[in-house]
């Protein structure tokens, strides 16, 4: 009884960011699945880890890689939105409180899993960047990936600066190493794509 007392109390502690969690995992899952998005991706398999960047089960599972990509979304979502609200004055201040960032930064991830997911930004992966074969997330792999940018941005909140700009330094550099790919070549090979990047991580395969 004292667990199902304690666990009520979380809860009610935490109601908005549960809510929020889930009505955006929910909008974006039945946005993709009502978009002819695969549910588990195109073997129609549950699966926890998918470490082949170059393998057909790249953003079909819960996670893989480019996981920790969206864990520092999160932290970045969250820096910025300090930045916002440290600069406006006291009044909007106190309108536009830290539970409020958190869904912002929910709306943002899911808006982007969405657009990801649109054939345009997936034509745009497979001519500018090594995801020849990409085809989309599936939806499981979208609604894990606002997760995962969920556990970034709470990780930032109760963190202190220097151990969020150290695991960044860690995710970026420790993906570059692994798999010759991390948010900033992807970015980067998105927005203004070089041939020779490409060329170096295909060398990887």
């Amino acid at each position: 009884m004292k667990f199902i007392s304690s666990s009520w109390e979380f809860i009610k502690k935490h109601r908005f960011i549960i809510l929020s969690t889930i009505i955006v995992f929910a909008i974006v899952g039945i946005t993709e699945y009502a978009s002819d998005r695969s549910l588990l991706g195109p073997d129609g398999r549950f699966g926890w880890w998918d470490n082949d960047i170059w393998g057909n089960e790249t953003s079909q599972r819960v996670a893989d890689v480019y996981s920790f990509s969206h864990i520092i979304h999160g932290m970045l979502f969250y820096g910025f939105l300090y930045l916002i609200w440290s600069k406006l004055p006291p009044r909007l201040k106190e309108k536009f409180p830290r539970k409020w960032w958190f869904l912002v930064a929910l709306l943002i991830e899911g808006g982007w899993e969405l657009l990801e997911n649109s054939p345009i930004i997936i034509d745009r992966y497979r001519t500018a960047t090594i995801a020849l074969g990409y085809t989309g997330d599936s939806v499981l792999n979208s609604v894990c990936d606002v997760g995962m940018m969920a556990i970034g941005f709470l990780v930032a909140r109760f963190s202190k600066v220097w151990i969020v700009i150290v695991l960044i330094l860690v995710f970026e550099l420790g993906a570059l190493w692994w798999v010759r790919d991390n948010l900033t070549l992807n970015v980067l090979q998105l927005v203004y794509p070089s041939q020779e990047i490409k060329e170096w991580q295909a060398e990887g395969h």
